[in-house]
């Protein structure tokens, strides 16, 4: 049997915060997008805590059936703030 072959997403960290209409619940959520222009930028001094996570509940709770893996880099925007692509492999 030949091997499954391996594609990949591109997509991006943003913040999302969310305020629950008919409690008031106010929280912030973790989501990724494909688009670059809704990625969150991020200051150097937290973004390792987004990564880490993202990461460590994708790890967990996201990778199975298709998805296989998710890779994170940081990319500079030019203003001392960075976004974050996430690559995530499917199969």
């Amino acid at each position: 049997m030949a091997a499954a072959k391996t594609s990949k997403n591109e997509l991006y960290l943003t913040v999302l915060p969310l305020v629950h209409l008919d409690t008031g619940l106010t929280e912030q959520t973790l989501t990724l997008f494909p688009d670059r222009r809704l990625a969150t930028e991020f200051f150097k001094d937290e973004v390792d805590l987004y990564i880490n996570m993202f990461r460590s509940r994708a790890n967990k709770y996201l990778v199975g059936g298709h998805v296989v893996a998710y890779e994170f880099q940081q990319e500079a925007n030019g203003d001392g703030r960075v976004i974050v692509r996430v690559v995530q492999s499917v199969s």
